[in-house]
């Protein structure tokens, strides 16, 4: 077999006919990355292939750190583009059976028509027809997007962030819609007096409202709560450690929020109550205005002392966390339940071992009114994997419903990942096949596209009231 002819991945008669005939040309609502909203409100055309695939893709780092690769051919600012390209061209042949690999040659492929396999030796001929059709073809940030038929993007989005850049592009004319979402974690950071001191003067100078008091924190967050909803906003986003199985009363957030401000740090047990607190808060907010929260739990963020001290945060060097998940969220779902304050819900877990736990807990609080309203989310970061993939869909179709599931995202920094939708949408339509195949499941023609179609595209449009 050819590596990665039209069949790639569908390993029957049925996933190859569900995938060419149903999923491959559905279009994508992608409502979680990390795209930058500057560069689409510019269409930014990319200045060659490192600018656009190698800058900020931590998949990439970790897989030449992992190579031997010198850190200057990374991250420094003394080695140029091309220097770069060639360490990461040198680094594929590496990557056989890690993701990337199969990432790698699909977006070659899918952006720029090239079907040669990358490594050092291909390296200058790959990188001067992809830097040819980057700087004369239509693969701006725009043009991708409307190439790979991307109708929403979701950015991710601090409260203290302007929302200047998404109105603009709303009135630009822009084929694809791009709303941000509300993802408040910086608050938080209460065991770090600096960092909320910083964001507080952030926050007050996107409302012009003091957030120095508790009154002024959660004016501050309701009233950008407001503004992202003018924006667009369907959802928030929360990468914690997990949620924590504590209570905490006003007056007590009030102490821990206006003592971090003066410069006392937290403990970890008040950093846990106020969590608690706000993540309460928020949950309310979210379901007075029928928004999704998005919760991203288990990520342990920059262990890497070393790497942090020279880099700073956000340099590849995140893992997988071992926290204790189900206490925090029964408490957390329990209690918004229990108020009749309980909205749509998408989890994520990180740490595999979470698995059955994410994707049992959403059909202890499904309404009967809402199709799929507690979501367990597609396989994230770690987990974004053909294994994770089907480990997720397996284990939502014994659990749950995964003809309610709203399906794959990027969770990207880099234009060129739209390719992982394909990906997504072979692997699903792989599982499928083979259930029909072995007679696990009926051959119903009507049945499995509908199931193929919602999953790719229509589940997620409806869950956030996106129109097509």
């Amino acid at each position: 077999m050819a590596f990665m002819d039209d069949n790639f991945i569908l390993s029957t008669g049925t996933a190859q006919q569900l995938f060419h005939g149903t999923a491959k040309d559905q279009a994508i609502v992608d409502y979680h990355c990390h795209l930058s909203p500057k560069d689409i409100a510019d269409d930014r055309r990319f200045e060659d292939l490192t600018a656009i695939w190698l800058a900020g893709d931590h998949y990439k780092w970790r897989a030449m750190r992992a190579n031997g690769v010198n850190e200057e051919l990374i991250t420094g600012a003394g080695s140029s583009p091309r220097e770069k390209f060639q360490a990461w061209a040198e680094t594929v042949p590496h990557t056989l059976r890690n993701p990337l690999f199969h990432w790698t040659h699909l977006e070659l492929r899918r952006h720029f028509g090239i079907t040669e396999i990358l490594d050092g030796q291909s390296a200058q001929k790959i990188w001067d027809e992809a830097n040819r059709q980057l700087q004369h073809g239509d693969l701006t940030a725009r043009g991708i997007l409307k190439k790979m038929k991307v109708e929403v993007v979701g950015t991710t989005d601090d409260p203290a962030d302007s929302l200047d850049l998404h109105h603009a592009i709303a009135k630009s004319g822009c084929a694809t819609r791009v709303v941000p979402t509300y993802r408040p974690d910086a608050c938080l950071k209460v065991r770090q007096p600096e960092r909320v001191q910083a964001w507080a003067k952030r926050l007050a100078a996107a409302t012009g409202k003091g957030a120095d008091t508790f009154a002024g924190l959660i004016t501050g967050l309701n009233q950008r709560h407001d503004d992202f909803a003018a924006a667009g906003c369907r959802a928030t986003d929360h990468g914690l450690d997990y949620l924590p199985d504590a209570s905490c009363t006003e007056a007590e957030a009030k102490t821990i929020w206006e003592r971090a401000i003066a410069g006392h740090a937290a403990t970890l047990e008040e950093s846990e109550k106020f969590t608690a607190f706000i993540m309460l808060h928020i949950g309310r907010l979210n379901h007075a205005k029928g928004w999704a929260t998005q919760l991203h739990l288990g990520a342990v963020r920059d262990p890497n002392l070393g790497l942090l001290k020279r880099l700073g945060s956000d340099a590849g060097c995140d893992t997988i966390g071992d926290f204790r998940q189900g206490p925090g969220l029964i408490r957390w779902f329990g209690t918004l339940s229990g108020e009749n304050a309980l909205g749509k819900v998408i989890l994520y877990n990180l740490n595999p071992a979470d698995t059955a736990l994410f994707a049992c807990l959403p059909g202890s609080f499904q309404d009967g009114i809402t199709p799929g309203k507690i979501q367990y989310g597609s396989g994230w970061w770690f987990l974004d994997q053909e294994r994770g993939m089907r480990d997720q869909m397996n284990m939502l179709s014994d659990l749950g419903l995964l003809g309610r599931f709203i399906g794959m995202i990027t969770d990207s920094r880099s234009f060129l990942s739209y390719p992982r939708h394909e990906y997504f949408r072979r692997i699903l339509c792989d599982l499928v096949g083979q259930d029909v195949e072995s007679g696990r499941i009926p051959d119903r023609k009507d049945w499995n596209e509908r199931l193929v179609a919602d999953v790719c595209y229509r589940n997620a449009r409806q869950y956030f009231g996106f129109k097509a």
